[in-house]
């Protein structure tokens, strides 16, 4: 994959405010949150929810932040209820989001499943990035990466923080272990919200190898785990943001 640069620039062409810090920073280092009609405080990870937004700078301390000194009630102008675990929903609707993006792409055969066909890709050309399960065989996951290195010289952009049965339901299989993107479009338009997903978990657990680390994907202000450390309804309308 080209530098997720691409990527960024194109998603950071419009810029917002981070309620938190003050900070105007590109769409894609920023998380936004809806207010519900009860007054809850919604993770909008599509950005597509009607009604006001407020816009948080995509990383777990941010959020919780946020949602603990009343930066949320600031924003929306009124009183609104954030919840302690809302840093921990984020994460959940934007790890949601990158697995379905998966599904969407093997629908346009946009990527390879299982060892034999992510041999077959990497030895046509070097990987847009590399998936393989959290909880894979490790000897599995480094032939991956030595063919990898072997052919091309360099490690693929690498993504280790959904396990094989996560994966296979967005893919149609039982379970997946191996997976590799093959189209660069889709790719980088998924490296974007990798990165912000990389704001609330390790995107590659810190016991595997420095080689899976070869890109950061910290667009939301955390790369991966350093190594050593442990790892409602609304329809569509206008939106006004803050």
């Amino acid at each position: 994959m080209r530098s997720t640069s691409s990527a960024i620039a194109r998603n950071s062409a419009r810029e917002k405010r981070c309620a938190v810090s003050g900070e105007t920073l590109g769409e894609a280092q920023l998380i936004r949150f809806a207010c519900a009609p009860d007054g809850a405080v919604v993770p909008d990870v599509a950005a597509k929810l009607p009604g006001r937004g407020a816009w948080v700078r995509a990383d777990r301390e941010s959020v919780t932040r946020a949602a603990r000194k009343g930066a949320f009630s600031r924003a929306f102008k009124a009183q609104v209820a954030a919840g302690n675990d809302l840093a921990d929903r984020t994460e959940a609707l934007l790890a949601r989001r990158c697995v379905s993006q998966l599904g969407l792409m093997r629908k346009a055969g946009a990527i390879a499943m299982g060892a034999t066909q992510v041999e077959a890709a990497i030895r046509s050309r070097p990987a847009l990035a590399l998936i393989e399960a959290v909880d894979g065989a490790e000897d599995g996951r480094e032939k991956m990466m030595a063919l990898h290195i072997g052919l091309w010289g360099a490690p693929p952009p690498a993504i280790g923080c959904f396990g094989a049965a996560e994966l296979g339901v967005a893919l149609g299989r039982e379970r997946v272990i191996h997976a590799c993107l093959l189209q660069e479009r889709m790719a980088l338009a998924w490296a974007v919200d990798i990165g912000r997903l990389a704001g609330f978990r390790a995107i590659v657990p810190g016991s595997w190898p420095d080689s899976w680390r070869s890109i950061g994907w910290g667009l939301g202000g955390a790369d991966a785990e350093p190594t050593g450390k442990p790892a409602g309804a609304h329809g569509r309308g206008e939106q006004t943001d803050v």
